[in-house]
């Protein structure tokens, strides 16, 4: 072997080395400089016309469309338990993120499944304009960086380390990050409401939130926080996302997903 040839092969083994997990458990991510796309569904069990959407965005998933181009969440809703399922995984505070959305768009109708992309309502999920509207979006240079690294907790949760940054100065009092913990492969037997004797299945429920986190005046943050998980929640299934968004229009700068390394 050559000395050009060692040289190219130790320094291949010294990048793949610094890129593996520094201890089991543990893994790390960046977004790219091109912008990821945020696909928001709002969703439950107790509507009748959701499980289609449901099964959509899981297929986002099979079809490879989440490793970076796209940054899929789940957010149920409640405000249909009333007609005789109480949707599990709903959180009243996706309910009110919704309302802000939409009156961000000067409306005060919601509904669902809907489909919430880039920040704005998108109505052409289940046809090709998605795809068109998502390679739109990563065509874009990212206004916002973000970086990752989780590592399971023995209860279950996630502890999260993430650090973020705004790089246009007019844009970093508007901006806040948020971070959520998220379930994938998740099975419900409903028992009572439209979807009565139905089983569905669930990806990318989002399980735990936080934010907004405000940006400091150097538009960077950095922070460490335990997400939670349900007990015995598979790191497998599980995973953090991450985003920045601007407060004031609802434009999303950037997005980051990162599954959960098995310990």
């Amino acid at each position: 072997m050559s000395l050009r040839s060692l040289v190219a092969v130790t320094a291949a083994l010294a990048a793949l080395a610094a890129a593996l997990p520094a201890r089991a458990g543990l893994c790390a991510a960046k977004s790219s400089p091109r912008t990821a796309a945020l696909v928001e569904l709002y969703t439950s069990e107790g509507c009748s016309s959701c499980p289609p959407a449901d099964h959509w965005l899981s297929s986002l998933r099979q079809a490879g469309q989440t490793r970076g181009e796209v940054v899929p969440l789940a957010l149920h809703v409640g405000y249909w338990d009333y007609i005789g399922w109480k949707d599990p995984y709903a959180r009243p505070e996706f309910a009110v993120r919704q309302r802000r959305i939409a009156a961000l768009q000067h409306s005060s109708f919601v509904y669902t499944p809907q489909v919430v992309l880039q920040g704005r309502d998108f109505r052409g999920w289940g046809s090709g304009a998605f795809e068109r509207a998502v390679a739109e979006i990563n065509a874009r240079p990212a206004k916002a960086a973000i970086s990752l690294s989780l590592e399971p907790l023995r209860d279950g949760a996630l502890k999260v380390e993430v650090a973020a940054r705004v790089s246009e100065p007019a844009r970093r009092e508007a901006a806040a990050l948020y971070l959520v913990a998220y379930q994938s492969r998740l099975v419900s037997r409903v028992d009572a409401g439209e979807n009565q004797g139905r089983t569905l299945e669930h990806d990318f429920v989002v399980r735990d939130w936080v934010g907004p986190i405000e940006f400091g005046v150097d538009g960077r943050l950095r922070q460490v926080r335990r997400l939670s998980l349900p007990s015995g929640a598979a790191a497998g299934n599980s995973g953090a996302a991450a985003f920045v968004q601007d407060r004031a229009s609802g434009e999303v700068l950037q997005a980051l997903r990162l599954p959960a390394c098995p310990g």
